[in-house]
């Protein structure tokens, strides 16, 4: 294994469920040593499976976000547990958390607390929607934010029931925030050697990742409009969407009205100017487009559509993504073995560094299998961890 661009630097992740344990991970795929810090029963994630995706002792939501770490399993509510954890920020670069307001600083693990016991550190504390204001005791779940954000009025038909992201976008994008912020943070340290306080929450993280969509409201006052036809983004012009074929369905953008009338054979689009028409003619355009792109399969328009330059792509299902060509030549997915869990394939990384790159250097850890070799590294004689084990303050799956 090469040294991880974050070689050198300790993280500890007491994050549950995405936005936190995935930003935690990225932090892992670049060489950081990432200690999930969980109950004695294991983080929430681990029992609840996605899709039914329950796997054999880990499912596969866990797996998914919890690769390159270590996990201590310590029950922080007794005060031995707590001092475990001390002694382990003493050590550490990074915490993150996503308690819900207060939890952290009942638990004594809050920023003040931590600040006096490593004062360069860098304490990461993500949440639904801030840490103060009328919402801070809300709870930041993912659907529930998508639909704060206002992003969902942006596609859609007058008259039908909004349609959230087919993902997790809240807690992916929010992760994000969070990755970014603790680099950010990170360099602002090796400058100065100024540990602080990063806040990231959700609602703040969807609404700036629509900057040029709120800005196009604020800055140009123009007002979000649903489309009667297909249409995926209430500011592109038309055709811009998703379309039915006679046997599947076809991404098109952007495309010269001229050139899309020659190909489909579609007379009612000569003439039209798709900056000057694109938006005033929307639903008409689409229509006529869809009508067209009926008459014949996905295969035959992508290679027709191409040919003319027209952006277009077909729209893939998950099986589909693995199949790709371009997903397997990038290595968009990394298989690697797991104790319990066999052969594992997940998305891997989603950049690329020539002298550093990221890797699988852990599978995602069962609950506790690191308690052990983690305070064995802080001084702990094998006598007081058995003692520790017996009583509950820790769980070990290390022997």
């Amino acid at each position: 294994m090469s040294a991880g661009v974050l070689d050198g630097y300790r993280v500890l992740d007491l994050s549950v469920a995405m936005a936190g344990p995935l930003a935690a991970m990225r932090l892992g795929d670049l060489g950081a040593d990432v200690v999930k810090v969980e109950p004695t029963t294991g983080e929430w994630q681990r029992h609840t499976a996605a899709g039914g995706a329950t796997g054999n002792e880990v499912n596969a939501s866990f797996l998914s976000l919890n690769r390159n770490k270590r996990s201590l399993a310590v029950n922080l509510k007794s005060e031995e547990g707590r001092e475990l954890l001390y002694e382990l920020v003493r050590t550490a670069d990074v915490f993150l958390q996503n308690y819900r307001p207060g939890v952290a600083a009942r638990l004594g693990v809050d920023y003040e607390t931590l600040r006096k016991l490593r004062p360069d550190l860098v304490y990461v504390s993500v949440s639904g929607y801030g840490e103060t204001g009328p919402y801070a005791d809300w709870p930041g779940q993912d659907l529930l934010v998508q639909a704060m954000s206002g992003a969902l009025f942006s596609t859609g038909r007058p008259g039908e029931p909004p349609v959230a992201a087919p993902y997790f976008l809240a807690d992916a994008v929010t992760a994000y925030s969070a990755f970014e912020g603790v680099l950010a943070a990170l360099l602002h340290r090796e400058r100065t050697g100024e540990g602080q306080l990063v806040q990231v929450n959700m609602l703040d993280a969807v609404i700036a990742l629509q900057m040029q969509e709120l800005s196009v409201h604020t800055v140009g006052g123009v007002p979000q409009t649903r489309s009667t036809e297909v249409h995926a983004h209430s500011y592109i012009r038309a055709p811009y969407g998703i379309f039915p074929t006679a046997d599947s369905h076809l991404s098109l953008a952007f495309a010269d009205l001229s050139v899309l009338a020659d190909v489909l054979g579609a007379p009612g689009l000569k003439g039209l100017d798709a900056e000057r028409d694109g938006f005033v003619k929307r639903d008409e355009i689409s229509k006529l487009v869809s009508a067209a792109l009926r008459e014949q399969s996905t295969e035959y328009w992508l290679e027709r559509l191409r040919e003319r330059g027209v952006w277009c792509g077909p729209v893939y299902g998950y099986a589909d993504v693995q199949a790709d060509p371009q997903v397997r030549h990038n290595g968009s997915f990394v298989t690697y073995r797991h104790p319990t869990e066999g052969t594992v394939t997940t998305p891997g990384f989603p950049y690329r560094f020539d002298k550093t790159p990221p890797e699988v250097r852990r599978p995602a850890p069962l609950t506790g299998e690191h308690t052990g070799e983690l305070l064995t590294e802080l001084g702990l004689q094998d006598g007081r961890l058995d003692e520790l084990v017996a009583r509950g303050v820790v769980v070990r799956r290390d022997g």
